[in-house]
Formats: C-alpha cells, sequence, structure tokens
C-alpha cells in the first residue's frame, strides 16, 4: 500500500544554525539510505517555499489563478515522501524517522488505489 509522508513546519521552527542545519539534512540522508537498505520503495522531494507557489481553482467554467498557498496556516507543506509499505503501523514506523518530526509534522495519508475502484 501507498503512502503519503507529508512535512510541514513552521519556517522558524527550522534549524538555523549551521551546523545545526547541517545535521539535519544528513539525518535526511540516512533517513533516505535506511528507506534504501530496508527496500523500500519510495519517492520524495523537498518543496520550494510557498512564496513561490500557485493556487489553481475553478469556478462556473472559468480558471482563477493566485500567487500564493490558498490557505494561511503556521506550518507550511515542506516536501513529501511517497512510500509503498504493507501497512499503517510500518509507514508511521518510517514517518517518525523524519528529521522534520522533530519540529514539525508529518501527515500520513493512503494513497487511494484508483485502479482498484475502477475494477482495472
Amino acid at each position: 500500500m501507498k503512502y503519503l509522508l507529508l512535512i510541514y513546519s513552521a519556517a522558524e521552527a527550522a534549524p538555523q544554525d549551521p551546523a545545526a542545519y547541517g545535521a539535519m539534512m544528513a539525518g535526511y540522508g540516512a533517513f533516505n539510505e535506511r528507506l534504501a537498505a530496508d527496500g523500500i520503495d519510495w519517492s520524495g522531494e523537498p518543496l520550494q517555499g510557498v512564496e513561490t507557489a500557485t493556487a489553481l481553482r475553478r469556478r462556473a467554467g472559468k480558471v482563477e489563478t493566485m500567487d500564493g498557498p490558498f490557505a494561511e496556516t503556521k506550518e507550511q507543506l515542506g516536501g513529501f515522501y511517497l512510500i509503498d509499505v504493507p501497512d499503517l503501523d510500518t509507514a508511521l514506523h518510517y514517518a517518525a524517522m523524519i528529521p522534520t518530526a522533530d519540529y514539525g509534522t508529518i501527515e500520513v495519508r493512503p494513497v487511494m488505489d484508483v485502479a482498484a475502484l475502477l475494477g482495472a
């Protein structure tokens, strides 16, 4: 089953000191290596800052775009991992290893199996 691990944090909560930031990034490298070593099929990327976002919506057939995120929140989506693991407990096990869990929030969400819904 696939799970999306959404990484949220407030910008000011992230390590600011270069040494602490470097240690956090090393933690991400170690996490990536752990996923690979454990044979977990995964992908993931960090995201650019919310100031680079464009939100889109369609209302009454008209497409509207807006600069920035649509929702104003303290914690912002900073990146994600998509992992393929047997169950939620395993997904939570790996989510707890993500360095941002120390100062932010990791949302774990199952990915819908559309092929199964369509009977494919």
